[in-house]
């Protein structure tokens, strides 16, 4: 499913929908036919031999029982101990489990894409030009005869330098360019000729057309930073932020939108402490535009409400699907007649080492536990996604799981399951993340967003919405 953004893209279309599927809806669910099912794995390697399992297994878990799956660069280090997880494939390369520490060196929190720090390297080499062309332009002009003349590269400097200085920046390379083109000049004769002063001239009109521009694209910056600004304030203010601990659970949530620059799209994610437990959810709107940010403040008021005075996650999700309803009737267009939104609700009771989850034609939870197995959770009888339940009398039913102590619980949407690599491979995260360990929820996070984004290449196709409890 495609999330809208503020920057209005249209929704996502699945390759290989079903023949025949006659509106945006009906593609709009394809996705959601197999979600309990897994992907066939790609192996990528030819296995190896395993490393010595004493070398550098975690010392807490003891030597490693048989190889290891291959480990990923973004999915941290593989469990001392314990066997791979079933869902890992037999093919997988083994190799030698990380150390701890190396894990524990990754700063927890949004990494350094390596797209961004290319970017960085580059800035730095065009910083470096304007004053690179203002010495060539007088070497140029000093150590050549008097026919050839060095003006292109004077007047490239200070046009050069204007997005990339300041004004005062701008100002000195102006400068430097019109004095090297003096200096050039006075090495033949003390007094210019028609040419020379018509060289110097035109150096000065560019390095003054240079500080114009400069400005002009400093208060074009100021206004970016400042609609930045405004857009990072209202996603916290419509996807705050959960407190790492809440109810005795350790908790993370991410949120990373496909559109650079755009802060809010369709995903949602919200945690709530309640008498009742530890309540949460995580859905994905259909549509674009500020219609699917307007439905996403609606479900999150609506669940947060629903959440504290509900006795049962049926009720809540009932009161969700007449919040949109309410909603619908003030939307115009499409979304008021195929508007609808897929979520998972899920409940952590206090004391009680269980979990209920229920499934509105979402992507399953994964429960990772701490020897590395990964369990998918999905709907045994599975109800329509919010906004759809008058289409059809599938009543809601949450089931209830084991949820021990040390496990983690992963809820996400399906920009991470629908992400694709350059071969179109889906991105299927019960494989990758199957026999590996986390020091906390943030720590997953942040390595299943590096995965993702590696295995798409470094750019997302949907928006992608993660959220993680564990059981301490």
């Amino acid at each position: 499913m495609r999330s809208g953004d503020l920057t209005g893209e249209g929704p996502h279309e699945e390759p290989g929908a079903a023949e025949g599927s006659g509106t945006a809806a009906d593609d709009h669910l394809v996705p959601y036919a197999r979600a309990g099912g897994r992907l066939p794995s790609e192996p990528t390697a030819d296995p190896e031999p395993a490393s010595d399992p004493t070398a550098d297994s975690d010392p807490a878990s003891g030597p490693a029982s048989g190889p290891a799956p291959a480990p990923d660069p973004g999915l941290g280090p593989a469990p001392g101990g314990g066997a791979p997880a079933p869902s890992a494939p037999s093919t997988a390369p083994a190799a030698v489990a990380a150390p701890a520490s190396s894990a524990a060196s990754t700063a927890p929190g949004s990494p350094v894409p390596a797209d961004a720090v290319g970017e960085e390297r580059r800035i730095c080499l065009l910083r470096v030009l304007p004053a690179l062309l203002a010495v060539g332009g007088t070497v140029y002009g000093i150590c050549t005869p008097r026919g050839f003349t060095a003006a292109p590269l004077f007047t490239a400097a200070p046009l050069l330098a204007a997005p990339l200085y300041s004004f005062l920046g701008t100002a000195v390379t102006g400068v430097a360019a019109v004095v090297g083109t003096y200096a050039v000049h006075a090495r033949f004769a003390r007094v210019p000729d028609a040419d020379a002063v018509t060289e110097i001239v035109t150096v000065a009109t560019v390095a003054a057309m240079a500080a114009v521009i400069n400005r002009v694209v400093r208060r074009g910056d100021q206004r970016l930073a400042s609609a930045r600004e405004i857009a990072e304030a209202a996603q916290r203010a419509v996807l705050p932020e959960p407190a790492a601990r809440i109810g005795g659970y350790d908790v993370a949530a991410r949120y990373e939108a496909a559109q650079a620059d755009a802060f809010i799209g369709g995903d949602l994610y919200a945690v709530q402490d309640t008498p009742r437990g530890v309540r949460l959810i995580v859905g994905d709107v259909r549509g674009k535009g500020m219609g699917a940010v307007a439905a996403v403040a609606v479900i999150i008021g609506a669940f947060r409400e629903a959440a504290e005075q509900e006795a049962t996650l049926e009720a809540v999700a009932q009161r969700l699907e007449r919040a949109l309803a309410r909603e619908g009737t003030r939307r115009d267009g499409a979304d008021v007649s195929e508007g609808f939104t897929t979520a998972v609700l899920a409940e952590l009771p206090h004391g009680d080492e269980t979990v209920r989850i229920l499934h509105r034609g979402h992507p399953p939870p994964l429960l990772l536990h701490p020897d590395g197995t990964v369990r998918p959770l999905p709907a045994h009888e599975p109800a329509l996604p919010l906004g759809m339940g008058e289409l059809a009398d599938r009543p809601d039913r949450a089931e209830e799981s084991r949820f021990p102590r040390g496990a983690t619980l992963l809820l996400h949407t399906d920009g991470v399951s629908e992400a694709r690599d350059a071969q179109g491979r889906f991105y299927d995260p019960e494989e990758r993340l199957a026999g590996r360990s986390f020091r906390d929820p943030e720590e997953l996070l942040a390595a299943l967003a590096r995965d993702v984004h590696r295995h798409c290449g470094g750019g997302l196709a949907d928006d992608m919405a993660l959220l993680a409890v564990r059981r301490p």
